[in-house]
């Protein structure tokens, strides 16, 4: 799942994109808001973690333009601020959740899932899809065994999870996997298509082509 992060603290930033992308997200940065506006109208967000106090256009600003264009893109407000005023007003613009800085990563991942899973619709941590599940951790078993998998790969099988049964481009699963700094290009997905196919062989769920269309994770029983 493709992130982006709102933060001009730079120390803050690098720490949060490094943690994320182990933990399996494709995390863009951005460190002020008036640049993360003009990216989240052409780029598509599972997520935006959003910093209050920013540089040229400030975070709950910026809250209020994204919902003003009626994206309904999650956004989990980070901040130092304590007053409680400025949470409720976060809130009150649309925001789908917050966290009070400093926080532990624990529970930061466990918001973004949380917040994911409800975008998303569903109303539990595991997904079961004949002998592949997966769960809201972020990791796959097949089989009832781990399923090694590495965050690319892992990315691009949780996309196909989310919308089993039906067709993903080659060009959304690469907006899920890559990010803007990421020199890479939609056909690279197909090397991860493959890697992700033998991983799943011998089970009942596997990747098929829809040519045209894209990829769609079927349950063969």
């Amino acid at each position: 799942m493709r992130l982006l992060l709102v933060e001009d603290t730079a120390e803050l930033a690098c720490w949060l994109q490094k943690a994320l992308t182990q933990a399996g997200f494709a995390v863009d940065w951005i460190a002020d808001g008036l640049a993360a506006d003009q990216v989240l109208q052409t780029e598509q967000y599972g997520l935006v973690l959003l910093d209050i106090s920013l540089p040229r256009l400030d975070g709950l600003a910026l809250l209020a333009r994204i919902r003003k264009r009626g994206q309904g893109v999650p956004v989990l407000l980070l901040t130092a601020r304590t007053d409680v005023a400025d949470r409720v007003r976060g809130l009150n613009l649309g925001a789908d959740d917050y966290l009070t800085k400093p926080f532990e990563l624990e529970e930061l991942e466990a918001r973004i899932r949380a917040l994911l899973r409800r975008s998303q619709g569903q109303s539990q941590g595991i997904q079961v899809f004949g002998e592949l599940i997966f769960h809201d951790e972020g990791y796959f078993e097949l089989q009832h065994k781990p399923l090694p998998l590495t965050p690319r790969e892992a990315s691009v099988l949780s996309t196909l999870m989310q919308r089993r049964g039906r067709p993903v481009s080659r060009q959304q699963l690469y907006e899920q996997t890559f990010t803007l700094a990421d020199e890479a290009s939609p056909e690279s997905i197909e090397l991860y298509i493959h890697r992700v196919r033998k991983k799943l062989l011998g089970s009942n769920v596997s990747i098929v082509t829809l040519r045209g269309l894209g990829y769609s994770l079927e349950c063969l029983s």
